[in-house]
């Protein structure tokens, strides 16, 4: 049998780690009679840590949250993990995470074994944070909008749309997404009766929020592909689809997730979604990726890589007249037939 201070930090442990526990789950667990689980958890209760009960007699016990922060009980690999997004955080994305991240991380690395702290700073010595740029998102709003999301209940907020435009917003918010630079929210818009994406950086929340709604499926299984697709193709004007002949991971390396979708067909050939509003774009970025492919989308984008192609060659055999591979256009054109 453990020791009292042993136990109550066995007991600790196990009430941060499951929500919901019954009495009996616990006095199994620690190896003691339910009574002296309640004395145990009476004895948490005076050290400040809120814990409810549950189903009354013989019932649960469940961690709640408190009016200050109590200690957090971390196993080795929470620990790290914590310590390398706290490093990791200072290049955020959200306004002053950069400074609270910090004080954060002076408290968690005084209080780290030797063993653990070894290992974050040999981590942390190996990375190399890029700053981001652009505007960032207070964190009150991804926190007001985290409550909604969570609580199923309708969010209003003013939003500037991308030209300048300003507007109230309505809707049923399902998800934040963090997209690297941008945080987005994934909600369905009341107004429109669709699916939407919003910049959380142009949006400002309206409290209270509104009443409770009953989540709808989400529009894909596969949500961030779905998001992913949006935000590379489906939002411009060309949308391209190509074979690659490159295998999944190696076009994956070249191609960003912000850029396009791959899809794998097999170990030799994926399939690449990618948009533009322009076609010189999709041209220079397709032949820029390093492999062979053929376009099935759009028309316009094999006509333009003909007329670029024709362009290059004309310009690379400028200054050789006579030497340009035959069948290649002169500078001054094809021709009489």
């Amino acid at each position: 049998m453990l020791e009292t201070s042993a136990r109550l930090l066995r007991l600790l442990a196990l009430l941060q780690a499951h929500r919901d526990w019954s009495g009996a789950e616990l006095a199994g667990r620690l190896e003691v009679s339910p009574r002296t689980v309640r004395r145990d958890v009476d004895k948490l209760r005076l050290l400040g840590y809120p814990i409810n009960a549950t189903g009354g007699v013989g019932g649960g016990y469940q961690l709640a949250a408190g009016a200050s922060l109590p200690p957090l009980l971390l196993d080795d690999e929470e620990a790290v993990a914590v310590a390398v997004g706290l490093r990791t955080a200072a290049a955020g994305a959200v306004t002053g995470i950069a400074e609270t991240s910090v004080r954060a991380l002076a408290k968690l690395d005084q209080v780290l074994p030797p063993r653990l702290r070894y290992r974050v700073n040999t981590l942390s010595s190996a990375m190399v944070t890029m700053p981001m740029s652009g505007p960032t998102v207070d964190p009150s709003t991804l926190t007001a909008i985290a409550s909604a999301v969570r609580d199923h209940r309708r969010l209003r907020f003013d939003y500037v749309s991308h030209d300048g435009s300003e507007s109230v917003r309505d809707v049923e918010p399902y998800r934040l997404v963090n997209g690297g630079r941008r945080w987005y929210l994934f909600a369905w818009d009341t107004e429109r009766s669709d699916w939407r994406r919003f910049r959380v950086d142009r949006l400002s929340p309206r409290v209270p929020t509104g009443p409770r709604f009953v989540p709808r499926p989400l529009p894909s299984d596969d949500l961030a592909g779905y998001l992913a697709l949006g935000m590379t193709t489906e939002r411009h004007r060309y949308r391209a689809v190509l074979t690659m002949h490159g295998s999944a991971r190696a076009v994956a390396d070249e191609v960003p997730p912000t850029l396009g979708v791959v899809e794998p067909v097999d170990d030799d050939t994926c399939v690449l979604r990618i948009g533009s509003d322009s076609l010189d774009h999709l041209a220079v970025w397709v032949a820029a990726f390093g492999f062979e492919f053929e376009v099935h989308e759009p028309p316009e984008l094999v006509e333009h890589l003909r007329t670029l192609t024709a362009r290059l060659r004309r310009a690379a055999w400028r200054d050789s007249p006579g030497t340009a591979p035959a069948g290649t256009p002169s500078p001054e054109g094809p021709g009489p037939s």
